[in-house]
């Protein structure tokens, strides 16, 4: 493969990844599977193995989804990691021959407990006072929601524990989750008040922790199961030589910690205790989805540290996906907002993994013919990881002859507009589109996108207030929400003068947003957050991008061919241009704040100099670091080679530090960093 094909699919797994992810961590409404998730996860650190640079602005180098805008964002004491995992057995076996590699001719013992699957949370406990809950958020930042923590009657809100056995200052980390019970309970409730059920037990644990009224969360059923420790005060005079004394610390204090737990001493005991839990996972009240191995000693933890991401010292298998048979009985289509065609099952409901389902994933055409899947058909659907499933394959042996083969619709079944085999490297041969830009689907597709935090950031555009406005037809296009008065929003249906004020608002706040937003909210196709800010810091403004041709724009870092023709397409089509000098007219900014000029470029401190940023720094947050090094000219990246010129290293820092210590490059401390900032910066 080659760099600039490496380049191109990593661009795209990144865009994927990062859906995926705002839909989990943010949206708390997944859309694929685990294991479909990990499969895209892995191909993207397989090319940054290939083409080290790609890692640069990654979702690799990130943790979990932003904090929600509802809630006032509150900073960990201590990272919050995410986990390594796997679903082979095998690769516990080699995760276990890595550690030991790592701590020679030491005695290992390990902890096996299950892998709820709820909701991460962080508590701050001080003086034995819980002051703070918050969700991981970011890793570094999550959402406040103490509020809502607090109502949950399992957690106590004092620690049971002699004042000289408490940290001043302590945190806990642990999931909240909804029982199945209370998740039966809670979707009978709102299917009896013609509510949209939950998906699955952790959405609606998601979706209850994101609640703005304390006194509906009161109402849910929510419980809590705490395994592990974030900041202990230094001043504290506790100290834990393994995790199974962690918990039982945490049983002591009056802390809930999971119901069952294994110590072993092999891989063999391991993979025993691995199955057990499988065996006994069903008759606990939450849903589990698999086992956390964690080396029991912290000394041990301490000596091998952390990756940027995650503990070298633990790992979590996940059970094979569940799966269940069932009737596929139609096959429907779904247009998305750059008019692909998905075809969807309608199954005849089957209870798999906790709740009914009724409709899986087929993603495109080619997947469909390949499965050979027909209307009519005994189908195997699976849905890993509590989430949205897909049919896996057809049951051969119960075909009866009488299944119809499934052809794509010639027209678009939202607009009836003639459909094409989509053009282009990435996606020629597999997905259809409907050619009419004015599709109500895509439509309301390019509005939502427009409105997402990650591009606009128009709080309270989201999908049904989308639908209702372009189903009464008061938006076509995203220049229209411009000229929506108050007057409109009221006349929708459960529409309340403050929400609608609220959604004004934002509409105005969207306005000032920056050039590479304003690039990414338009939705052309290819280009992602990072293409849009590369853009925006080789370009002043929109109108200096709509005037370059499309080899020029290959000379762009992250633009590559497939982006530069899709972005020199979208400028000359004379609809776009309209839609430009509209919203220009309405006064939205085109200018961008992070352009930096090349012959100013040249002149800057930095110029041509690479950066690499690793672990928690103790003032600045990483977005900052970065900022202050391109404001003097230089580049930011996630990976270190024999190029990069400075690696600015913090607490935990992992393998990025090793790395540059061994290939002989310049660390620096923040405290380093700053002065070198601020001489550098004097002598220009």
């Amino acid at each position: 493969m080659t760099q600039t094909v490496a380049a191109r699919r990593h661009a795209e797994l990144a865009d994927q990844i990062r859906a995926h992810d705002h839909a989990y961590y943010v949206l708390a409404s997944p859309t694929i599977s685990d294991q479909e998730y990990d499969r895209l996860y892995r191909e993207l650190l397989d090319l940054e193995k290939q083409v080290p640079e790609l890692a640069n602005d990654s979702p690799s180098q990130r943790v979990g989804g932003e904090p929600l805008k509802a809630f006032k964002p509150v900073e960990h004491l201590s990272p919050m990691r995410s986990l390594d995992n796997t679903y082979s057995q095998a690769e516990v076996r080699e995760f276990v021959a890595r550690v030991q590699r790592l701590l020679p001719n030491e005695k290992l013992e390990w902890t096996v407990e299950p892998k709820v699957d709820g909701v991460a949370i962080n508590l701050r406990y001080e003086h034995g006072k819980f002051v703070l809950g918050a969700t991981r958020g970011d890793g570094t930042t999550g959402d406040d929601i103490t509020t809502n923590l607090r109502t949950i009657r399992t957690l106590p809100h004092s620690l049971k524990k002699p004042v000289s056995e408490l940290p001043e200052v302590l945190e806990v980390r642990g999931e909240v989750y909804l029982t199945r019970a209370g998740f039966l309970k809670l979707n009978a409730q709102r299917e009896a008040g013609d509510e949209e059920p939950f998906a699955n037990a952790r959405n609606a644990a998601a979706g209850s922790l994101k609640q703005l009224d304390s006194r509906l969360v009161a109402a849910r059923p929510l419980d809590v199961a705490l395994y592990g420790l974030g900041h202990v005060s230094e001043s504290s005079q506790i100290h834990f030589a393994d995790h199974t004394s962690v918990l039982r610390w945490l049983k002591e204090a009056g802390l809930k910690i999971p119901e069952k737990t294994w110590r072993c001493v092999s891989a063999d005991e391991l993979i025993q205790a691995i199955e057990e839990l499988d065996q006994v996972r069903r008759n606990f009240a939450y849903e589990t989805d698999g086992a956390v191995i964690k080396l029991n000693s912290i000394a041990q933890r301490e000596r091998i540290g952390f990756t940027s991401k995650a503990p070298r010292w633990a790992i979590a298998y996940k059970y094979a996906a569940e799966q269940a048979e069932t009737k596929l009985r139609a096959i429907t289509i779904q247009v998305g907002r750059t008019g692909t065609l998905t075809p969807v099952a309608e199954l005849e409901p089957v209870f798999l993994a906790g709740s009914t389902i009724s409709r899986a994933t087929l993603h495109n055409e080619d997947e469909l013919r390949r499965k050979d899947i027909r209307i009519g058909d005994t189908v195997t659907i699976e849905k890993a990881g509590e989430v949205i499933p897909a049919v896996v394959g057809v049951v051969l042996t119960k075909r009866t002859g009488n299944e119809i083969i499934f052809h794509f619709p010639a027209n678009c079944p939202e607009c009836h507009s003639p459909v094409v085999r989509a053009v282009g490297a990435e996606e020629a041969g597999v997905a259809w589109r409907c050619v009419n830009p004015e599709c109500p689907a895509q439509v309301r597709g390019r509005i939502e996108h427009w409105c997402a935090r990650g591009a606009m950031d128009i709080e309270g555009g989201g999908e049904v207030l989308v639908s209702q406005l372009v189903g009464a037809g008061l938006v076509r296009n995203v220049a229209d929400l411009y000229s929506l008065t108050l007057e409109q929003l009221t006349s929708l249906e459960r529409m309340g003068t403050k929400s609608a004020q609220n959604f004004l608002d934002g509409i105005e706040a969207s306005k000032k947003r920056d050039l590479w937003r304003v690039l990414f909210g338009l939705g052309i196709l290819h280009v992602g957050a990072g293409a849009a800010k590369s853009l925006a810091r080789h370009f002043p403004n929109l109108d200096a991008i709509s005037e370059v041709a499309a080899i020029q724009l290959t000379e762009i870092d992250d633009i590559g061919e497939v982006i530069a023709q899709s972005i020199a397409q979208w400028m000359h089509q004379e609809s776009n241009r309209k839609l430009v000098d509209r919203l220009r007219a309405a006064g939205l900014n085109f200018n961008s704040s992070i352009y930096v000029p090349r012959d100013a470029e040249e002149q800057k401190a930095f110029s041509g100099k690479t950066f690499v940023l690793t672990g928690t720094l103790p003032t600045l947050k990483r977005e900052e670091a970065a900022a202050k090094i391109e404001a003097a000219g230089g580049k930011v990246s996630g990976s270190v080679s024999k190029k990069t010129d400075y690696v600015v290293a913090g607490a935990d820092a992992g393998s990025k530090l090793e790395k540059a210590l061994s290939l002989g490059v310049l660390v620096l401390d923040e405290a380093g960093f700053l002065k070198l900032i601020d001489s550098k910066v004097a002598d220009e």
